[in-house]
């Protein structure tokens, strides 16, 4: 029997999104990389770009957390892996401490993580303990050691944010406000950390500003064994082609893990640069920004020939959000410039100035449920009936389309495979 594993863990939130978790994150990630420690990094939620910059800060795979999509044993196998391996173990959180259900503090709850709560002081003095205090006290069975303060104007605001912090909570440090370490963003959230020239002297500058309380990792968490099962071959013997580049760079990791562990060969291609597909049996377009790339994906015509004959060869194809836009016959950017695309679904897709759905999302299709997530600011103009529609687990009104042709599956769902790896496999087998 595995037995329990010990490793040092912090699970790192804020009161709400925008207070600086994955520039802090970064920053602790390099800092204690820097002094020659393992570091695994953790993003909780459905979130695809926040996990390539913690990737670069600690030089580790990043993987997602999330009690609903990931599901507690999966969450529990990828933390006990983590604890065999590293020094210490950093999971960011998302949005607040106490939104969302289940929220961040659920999960910190159910694996005794200790919290630091990321407070950004940029406009505030002693209101910084009463923020401290109710983040510590609002629930029973979150411990909130500790507080750090971002975007601190100096060392005299620091001492005046630290003076209000009631008894039994700490201050583990503060981070100045300096834009030459501010991660840059766009529609969908930050920048993709290969889009980032300087992200590395970014990164350097974030770890070296840290001002930290002290030089000592945090208390060790103790991880236990997971009970999950071992998977078949489902896959054993199957070529997946997998689309990764500038514009098809939103897939989770667990995904491509999971096709390994059935068995799958996985060979990568970049639409943008590639005139042919790989020799393989099925095709997998992810995510991605395929609006940012209209006129490089249109002119690249010799590929979607390739991608079209491979559909009409009766081949497997999923495509998820970006993938499914690439798969019409237009896309048009949101300042109305319009490229013709691979044309294999009846459909434009219209790129909008504001955000169309935000939701988690769980999808019967024949294969069998699949759970996973939605974000995008686009609409379908759609000649096609879906043969499904994804729920909310929170009773929201997304239903996200599922759409089918032959052996195309394509919707703006990212499907999380190891949510029903089963139901995986049927899409991806020959």
């Amino acid at each position: 029997m595995n037995a329990v594993r010990h490793c040092p863990a912090l699970f790192i939130t804020a009161p709400a999104s925008g207070q600086g978790k994955t520039t802090v994150t970064a920053a602790l990630a390099r800092y204690h990389r820097n002094r020659g420690r393992r570091v695994r990094v953790f993003k909780t939620g459905p979130d695809f770009l926040d996990p390539m910059i913690l990737e670069r800060a600690s030089g580790n795979p990043v993987y997602q957390l999330d009690l609903w999509m990931v599901g507690e044993d999966h969450c529990r196998q990828l933390l006990y892996t983590a604890a065999g391996e590293a020094d210490l173990i950093l999971i960011e959180g998302v949005m607040g401490l106490f939104d969302g259900k289940p929220s961040s503090a659920d999960l910190a709850a159910l694996f005794g993580i200790p919290v630091l709560a990321v407070i950004d002081a940029s406009a505030m003095a002693q209101t910084f303990g009463a923020m401290a205090l109710g983040l510590a006290r609002y629930r029973d069975g979150v411990r909130v050691p500790g507080v750090f303060a971002n975007r601190v104007a100096g060392e005299r605001h620091y001492h005046m944010l630290t003076e209000s912090l009631p008894p039994g909570i700490q201050s583990f440090g503060w981070l100045p406000r300096m834009p030459d370490i501010a991660l840059p963003n766009r529609h969908l959230g930050l920048m993709q950390a290969g889009e980032i020239d300087d992200l590395e002297a970014r990164l350097e500058r974030a770890a070296s500003a840290l001002n930290m309380a002290g030089d000592s990792l945090p208390e060790a968490v103790a991880f236990a064994p997971p009970t999950t099962a071992s998977l078949p071959p489902l896959l054993a013997g199957v070529r997946v082609a997998v689309a990764r580049d500038h514009a098809f760079s939103f897939v989770y990791r667990a995904n491509l893990d999971l096709l390994r562990e059935l068995g799958a060969e996985l060979v990568f291609f970049s639409p943008l640069k590639d005139a042919a597909l790989p020799l393989a049996d099925s095709l997998y377009l992810p995510g991605g920004y395929p609006e940012l790339y209209i006129d490089a994906l249109g002119n690249n015509r010799a590929l979607a020939d390739a991608i079209r004959a491979h559909h009409d060869a009766g081949k497997p194809l999923v495509a998820e959000c970006g993938g499914m836009l690439y798969l019409c016959q237009s896309l048009t950017d949101a300042e109305g410039k319009r490229g013709a695309m691979v044309g294999l679904l009846p459909g434009e897709a219209i790129m909008q100035k504001r955000l169309a759905a935000l939701a988690l999302q769980s999808v019967e299709i024949p294969e069998g449920n699949l759970r996973g997530h939605t974000f995008h600011h686009s609409r379908l103009e759609m000649d096609m009936a879906p043969v499904a529609r994804g729920v909310c687990p929170n009773n929201g009104p997304t239903a996200e389309a599922v759409y089918r042709r032959h052996r195309l599956a394509a919707s703006y769902i990212h499907w999380y495979f190891p949510s029903n790896p089963v139901a995986c496999a049927k899409l991806f087998q020959p």
